[in-house]
């Protein structure tokens, strides 16, 4: 019996029940993680922060630590030391190398590589520049700002902090520093 003349019980819904019965089967077989029931009064576990954040990440979750205010309200309590103050100047090769409309970023970090603690952004920058950069700059507002730091500075003539073009400028401190640290020269001396 040739296949044009088989006849089809389920009429012309055939196609729809198909792909149903498709749709039914991929929606079971792709969910491959156990999925728990809710327990009421169950306790949340809070998670591991070391794994994405610096060395004291795990501070942040301790009960003393409030959580910050919302929106309009003062800023959250200032976790680790005072300020690291100093002077940010360009070097003699460079002057004339800061485009116009230009942005600063001051960076502190703890270690090399590592995610930014604090940062400030400075909309065009003027030579010598006194700076203070402590916790109210902070990344993370609950994460302390504690040393040692290393502070990097980029001037970047794009305006956006995630990309890094020919022609930026940079510059570090020597060594690192702790919080309530003062007099720290940096100078912008590279041309990327």
């Amino acid at each position: 019996m040739p296949f044009a003349s088989i006849r089809n019980p389920f009429g012309s819904r055939l196609p729809a029940l198909v792909g149903l019965a498709l749709l039914a089967g991929l929606g079971l077989g792709a969910c491959d993680r156990a999925i728990e029931p809710y327990v009421p009064g169950e306790q949340v576990e809070a998670p591991d922060l070391t794994r994405i954040f610096p060395e004291g990440a795990e501070r942040a979750l301790d009960a003393d630590v409030q959580p910050s205010p919302g929106a309009g309200g003062a800023p959250p309590p200032a976790a680790g030391g005072e300020a690291i103050r100093g002077t940010i100047s360009l070097a003699p090769e460079l002057e004339g190398r800061v485009p116009a409309g230009a942005i600063l970023f001051l960076i502190a970090r703890r270690g090399e590589g590592g995610s930014p603690l604090a940062v400030q952004r400075v909309v065009e920058p003027r030579f010598p520049l006194e700076f203070s950069i402590g916790p109210e700059d902070r990344m993370i507002a609950q994460m302390p700002f504690e040393g040692p730091l290393l502070l990097t500075v980029r001037i970047d003539a794009d305006g956006n902090a995630m990309t890094r073009q020919p022609g930026d400028l940079q510059g570090a401190a020597p060594g690192s520093y702790e919080p309530g640290a003062s007099d720290v020269a940096i100078v912008v001396d590279e041309v990327l």
